[in-house]
């Protein structure tokens, strides 16, 4: 392992250079671990490293207030392809408050699916009241994206991000969390699941997913994943009392047919702390990420797990948003923000846990972390780990 880290930090040296020269955009080196600037100023980037090499890239651009959302990809080293905008009515995406903005998943072959949190002006406006929960997919020759469709139906008072995940056989789940008609207050709110079949073509109904009692934590991100085994996990922070939010993983182990509750990280907190998580798939099992009282917790996961107990990493330092990525060799890094919030912007810290989640010697920080924004991350083919910021 020492042997593979002194190799690895010799061929990112050599790396960095090269992309000095090429122009690609890799800022600095940390031992296996490559941070870069995204292609062009932008916030909230979300990454997928595809099974055949493509490199999957979606963030915001413009107004905070009145977003435009922007794909890219590239393979390998490559340079990034030119941006096609996702949201087809402009400036119907919202990057204030950090955690309403796009997330997306990969579907049969290939195909992106994106999710976020519509903007005052965004259209189709919500039937339910409030903003919309909006949709588009690629479209089929890969030069555009679909017109952007609102699936909420019955719920409102949409407010935390949502979320999307997809399976290599068709199937897309649209998740959010929102209040059902009549209903008020974070502890009577619900997840939403709104399925397809085809791809994204067409959607079902929403449906409550949520165990009773469970509630959502109004203005916090969930996040939504479907594995390669009929699994589909979402993980929210939970409202149970208004003193009581939790961190919170429901599981399906028969493609969102049904939840339940898997485990739970209890915060005892008076307020909303407007949080992310995150969550990804390994052939050694999921892992999750969150913060809980200023500190980032992982937990390995899968649709068999049952209790697990979370584990804490890095410093006390007011974390936030941690993103994950896993190698073959089954190691993981996990990356956050600290010192951000508000109006205010910060630095971005990344440990890399090994295949039993212990912490290994690869660690850094640096700063650079815009206002409304966080830091992304994937893993190439020969294990080293890029951060995008």
């Amino acid at each position: 392992m020492q042997f593979h880290r002194k190799l690895a930090s010799k061929t990112n040296r050599l790396l960095l250079n090269l992309s000095m020269v090429l122009g690609l955009g890799i800022s600095q080196v940390w031992g296996a671990v490559i941070v870069e600037k995204l292609p062009e100023p932008g916030l909230q980037p979300q990454v997928i490293a595809a099974p055949d090499g493509a490199i999957h890239l979606i963030y915001l651009t413009g107004d905070p207030k009145s977003s435009d959302i922007l794909y890219r990809r590239r393979m390998a080293q490559a340079p990034w392809s030119e941006p096609l905008r996702v949201n087809s009515e402009a400036g119907s995406a919202v990057a204030i408050g950090t955690i309403r903005g796009p997330q997306f998943a990969l579907g049969r072959n290939g195909r992106v699916h994106v999710a976020w949190n519509g903007s005052q002006s965004a259209e189709p406006k919500s039937t339910g009241g409030g903003s919309p929960m909006l949709y588009s997919r690629l479209n089929d020759d890969g030069k555009g994206f679909s017109a952007q469709r609102n699936l909420m139906g019955t719920t409102g008072e949409l407010d935390g991000g949502g979320s999307v995940a997809a399976d290599t056989e068709g199937r897309v789940f649209m998740v959010w969390h929102g209040s059902p008609k009549g209903s008020q207050g974070e502890t009577n709110r619900a997840v939403f699941l709104a399925s397809s079949l085809d791809d994204g073509n067409s959607f079902a109904p929403e449906r409550s997913v949520s165990p009773p009692g469970t509630g959502a934590c109004g203005c916090c991100r969930l996040t939504a994943l479907a594995d390669a085994h009929g699994g589909a996990f979402i993980l929210l922070r939970s409202a149970r009392t208004s003193m009581q939010r939790d961190m919170t993983l429901l599981s399906s182990p028969d493609h969102g047919a049904g939840f339940r509750e898997s485990f739970s990280d209890p915060w005892s907190v008076g307020m909303c702390p407007m949080s992310s998580a995150s969550l990804t798939a390994a052939e050694t099992g999921g892992w999750a990420a969150w913060e809980t009282a200023g500190r980032v917790h992982i937990s390995r996961f899968s649709d068999k797990a049952g209790k697990v107990q979370p584990q804490a990493i890095g410093a006390l330092k007011g974390a936030k948003h941690p993103r994950l990525a896993t190698n073959l060799r089954g190691e993981t890094l996990v990356v956050w923000t600290e010192g951000t919030g508000w109006q205010r912007g910060g630095s971005l810290a990344w440990q890399v846990v090994d295949a039993n989640g212990e912490s290994t010697d690869e660690k850094g920080q640096r700063d650079g972390v815009s206002v409304w924004s966080y830091a992304t991350t994937y893993s190439r083919p020969d294990g080293d780990f890029v951060i995008l910021h």
